[in-house]
């Protein structure tokens, strides 16, 4: 984001940011070794490309929920890295496949735009009759939220809310041309409950065919079955041809094979090239031609010709000996003759028993099969699965080599399958969420909010009694979910489902509110409960907070609930649901650790003025509390900056970061109506010894960057607080047990960490006594500062701006 100013006095959004991300991609496009990701990449250029040329060419407002002026704010737009729209909708574009297929089936005699003829196509009656059959059956796949609208209409004509469905239509006539209002047919209806799917099992077949040979392990047999050989052979012809003993290197005293003095090879032997039995030119220019055909069939590893390789010298004699064996000069007798007897010296004459050893040695490092050949085992055991399903157990697909696999795949039976390619195939597991966190399948809080909305879904469609019209809201609802965010300013929010016309009609006919509601309510108790027991360290990311939200809506409980704001768009102001969650948080842990920690003030938090609307921003940031957000002056004074106007992300991230403090970032409002404390309690020291193991563990991993080294000093300072949420819930007694526990895991780390870490746990411990953090040797952990931060002291940014980026 540019920290100038714009005409209207707010900040504008920098094309720069987008030219760096194509040139990135390009790059990548150009120079990296895989086809799959060069085409990837070239794809995300071009996206890119995209985004630049609407943003220079004003075509593209971008900062707005409404990117495209003439096109409908529901429409489902492509979005890329940070919340750029490239321009493009999903439901629009090239045809489909699926859609090609049908349109051949479909006679065109007005010559409408192909789209339109297949929009129309579903409101005639032959087109109507097959949406309805595969309507009410479920046997269709909704993939991006428009492709739900026509069988919404359908459903509605079907059902005698006639009215409704021509409302509907006039209101997507418009876009027939141009959006896909219809689903692509599926042979089984999607399986609705509690069980989710990280991957189908079709896309981790194709994860699976993506696993290549290593290059260098590719060479490395290449060399050893085809190439070697070739080269004993070549030795072994020309040891024929030697008189007397075969060449070999005599080392001196010292075990050393060249003279100190002479610099040259204690060579001893007979010499090649002196006698010629009667078929050996015949069979030397056969081996010459083997050659050249084998380099012409082993093009991806063939072994380079580099001056002064032996195999390469060698091979260049026998080609001149094949043709005329008189062609050799004395010289090149000498060379032949010690190429050979440095040959003979380390591995041995070609059929010796040292020679075999050596053979078999190498024969034995590339024994083992390539994770290729037994992914390629792996993808066989899935079979030919549906589209989009997943498998009930993938026990089966971590076994051993079967002896039919062996002679199958030549892959030895008995073969483990190696546990990164079990993980890639678990991923199509088909089970509760709790089984997939415990097998590690779902291994973040951002991970299980993708699949969340796989049975959020349900609860959000619960109101509906017709079992038909769930299943279509459902299936609208995930792939709504799916849309990625746009980048937003001045506090617009991001399009609702509500917002989608087929969606409103039927939320218009939700009769079972209070069944529905308390299902969400349940569901999001369930959801929230599960990410904190899961992930105690992990702050709830936005994509779960959606789902949290829309549960909280059908619920009618409407909570505050807050999301991570980004510090690099901050405009200074907080949305109204901040002010509320603070003061919920300044009363459910009054006089609590927390509390004492962070050193808040209750009463101050509690006169804070309720805010029914957004407040307005402000350009440049104002710190006064009579012209500005409250809230954020309350955060501005915590945070020491009431007399800095300067913008940085740095600043942002500082206030934005007292404004998560003083809301919990959702625990205290999640803990307060569900009453969590009761629940979780036993569970509540477990989760602080696994923040701290975590905080520990994730500020040792050695980063590159300094982006990186910022970004891990946010993360760990936000798990952080959360251990100090949940500490704060506990006993004294088991306050004063987990500060013993954490002095002893911290001393067995490295000596560098413990000695850099260890004011932050006196801090806590100060806290836990009722004192400041900041007594003795203690000090308070935050993340953000526009200051060397105390835990990279050891390293000098290379800025003076140090705040982790968001």
């Amino acid at each position: 984001m540019s920290d100038d100013k714009t005409l209207q006095g707010q900040p504008s959004v920098n094309p720069g940011y987008a030219a760096g991300q194509m040139h990135k991609a390009m790059e990548t496009a150009v120079t990296h070794p895989d086809q799959t990701t060069r085409d990837r990449a070239e794809a995300k250029a071009q996206k890119w490309s995209s985004v630049i040329q609407g943003l220079l060419s004003g075509a593209l407002g971008v900062g707005s929920r409404q990117p495209l002026k003439d096109k409908p704010v529901w429409a489902t737009l492509e979005v890329v890295t940070g919340g750029f729209a490239t321009g493009r909708l999903l439901a629009g574009g090239h045809l489909l496949q699926h859609e090609e297929e049908l349109l051949l089936q479909i006679p065109n005699p007005a010559a409408m735009a192909p789209r339109e003829v297949l929009n129309r196509y579903f409101l005639s009656e032959p087109g109507f009759k097959v949406l309805r059959e595969r309507v009410l059956s479920g046997r269709y796949e909704i993939n991006v939220p428009e492709e739900g609208a026509l069988p919404v209409i359908v459903w509605l004509a079907s059902s005698g809310h006639l009215e409704a469905a021509e409302h509907l239509l006039q209101e997507l006539a418009p876009y027939f041309a141009e959006l896909r209002f219809y689903p692509a047919w599926r042979e089984k209806p999607v399986n609705s409950g509690a069980r989710v799917l990280l991957e189908s099992a079709q896309s981790v077949k194709s994860r699976l065919k993506n696993i290549q040979p290593r290059p260098g392990i590719s060479a490395q047999r290449e060399a050893i079955q085809v190439w070697l050989p070739y080269y004993r052979e070549v030795i072994g012809l020309f040891l024929e041809t030697v008189e007397g003993d075969p060449p070999s290197i005599r080392p001196d005293e010292a075990g050393s094979w060249v003279s100190p003095e002479t610099g040259k090879f204690h060579v001893e032997g007979g010499w090649p090239c002196q006698k010629y039995p009667a078929d050996w030119q015949a069979r030397a220019q056969r081996l010459v031609q083997r050659y050249r055909e084998t380099r012409a069939t082993n093009t991806r590893c063939s072994r380079p010709e580099k001056y002064g390789d032996s195999f390469a010298q060698l091979r260049a004699y026998l080609e001149r000996c094949a043709a005329d064996p008189k062609s050799l000069t004395g010289r090149d007798v000498g060379k032949v003759r010690l190429i050979l007897a440095r040959h003979i010296a380390k591995y041995g004459t070609p059929g010796a028993e040292k020679a075999v050893e050596h053979e078999k040695r190498q024969q034995a490092q590339i024994a083992p099969p390539g994770f290729h050949d037994i992914a390629a085992v792996v993808r066989n055991r899935l079979g030919v699965p549906d589209a989009d399903s997943g498998l009930e157990s993938v026990d089966a697909l971590a076994e051993p080599i079967s002896a039919t696999e062996a002679v199958q795949f030549n892959v030895p039976a008995g073969t483990q399958i190696p546990g990164s390619i079990v993980r890639k195939a678990s991923r199509c597991l088909c089970a509760t969420a709790d089984v997939l966190i415990d097998k590690g399948i779902i291994s973040s809080a951002d991970t299980l909010a993708v699949l969340i909305p796989q049975f959020t879904s349900n609860a959000a469609s619960a109101a509906l009694e017709d079992p038909v019209a769930r299943t279509l809201y459902a299936a609208v609802y995930r792939a709504f979910r799916r849309r990625r965010s746009l980048l937003l300013l001045n506090l617009e929010s991001q399009v609702k489902l509500k917002e989608l016309p087929w969606i409103a009609a039927l939320d218009s006919l939700k009769t079972r509110h209070q069944s529905a509601g308390e299902e969400a309510a349940v569901t999001l108790k369930e959801v929230a409960m599960l990410a904190m027991r899961s992930f105690p360290e992990a702050i709830i990311p936005n994509k779960l907070l959606k789902e949290f939200r829309a549960l909280s809506s059908t619920a009618q409980l409407n909570l505050p609930l807050v999301e991570e704001l980004a510090a690099d768009i901050f405009m200074n102001a907080f949305s109204p649901a901040f002010i509320a969650a603070a003061k919920q948080a300044a009363i459910y842990l009054k006089g609590t650790l927390y509390e004492r920690y962070f050193e808040l003030d209750p009463d101050t938090i509690q006169k804070l003025p309720d805010r029914e609307k957004k407040p307005a921003s402000r350009w440049p940031w104002s710190s006064s509390k009579e012209e500005g957000d409250p809230l954020a002056y309350l955060c501005t004074a915590r945070s020491g900056l009431e007399n800095s106007a300067n913008w940085s992300v740095a600043r942002n991230g500082m206030v934005i970061e007292q404004a998560q403090i003083l809301t919990t970032h959702n625990l205290a409002v999640l803990f307060r109506i569900f009453e969590l404390r009761s629940e979780l309690q036993p569970d509540l020291s477990g989760m602080a010894m696994r923040c701290f193991e975590w905080i520990c563990r994730r500020q040792q991993v050695k980063s590159d960057s300094w982006h990186a080294k910022l970004i891990k000093l946010k993360n760990t300072a936000y798990a952080w607080r959360q251990m100090i949420f949940f500490l704060s819930l506990l006993p004294s007694e088991k306050v004063a047990e987990f500060l013993a526990w954490a002095k002893e895991h911290l001393a067995k780390q490295s000596p560098a960490f413990h000695e850099r870490f260890t004011p932050a746990l006196l801090g806590l411990e100060a806290a836990h006594h009722g004192k400041s953090p900041s007594t003795g040797e203690g000090c308070r952990f935050l993340g953000w500062t526009i200051t060397q931060h105390w835990l990279l002291q050891e390293t000098k940014s290379p800025a003076t701006d140090t705040a982790a980026a968001s």
